[in-house]
């Protein structure tokens, strides 16, 4: 029995996990842009319900400046979550989630078939634009 392959946003939160382990994610929108601004970014994720929609122009226009791969989430408290910006309680539940608008990765971690997913993801898109 085969595994169901792994969606985008499933690979995204694995990816985040991973990368949180060895310190390899900025979270917030300061401290983002400064990664971004320095080109040290591998990767961006920034939250689509922020309050401010220059924001949003501005990590994009970042993004695209520098070819930094970006993917765009629907929740910032979504996002909070996954960066670890929580409590987490006896359950295993989430906790007090801070919104998080932006973050970005300056180091995957380990090799994973999560990252191999978002890989994919952004080769389909490239081809696709070409």
């Amino acid at each position: 029995m085969a595994a169901e392959p792994m969606d985008l946003m499933d690979a995204l939160r694995d990816t985040l996990k991973n990368a949180i382990i060895v310190d390899g994610v900025t979270k917030g929108l300061r401290e983002s842009v400064k990664m971004l601004d320095k080109r040290q970014a591998l990767l961006c994720v920034l939250a689509e319900s922020t309050d401010e929609k220059n924001i949003i122009k501005l990590v994009e226009a970042l993004c695209k400046e520098h070819g930094i791969n970006l993917i765009k989430i629907d929740d910032a408290k979504k996002l909070g979550e996954w960066v670890g910006l929580c409590k987490i309680d006896k359950e295993g539940n989430a906790r007090k989630v801070v919104r998080c608008s932006c973050a970005v990765v300056s180091d995957f971690g380990r090799e994973s078939i999560a990252l191999e997913v978002i890989n994919d993801h952004f080769k389909r898109s490239v081809t696709a634009e070409a």
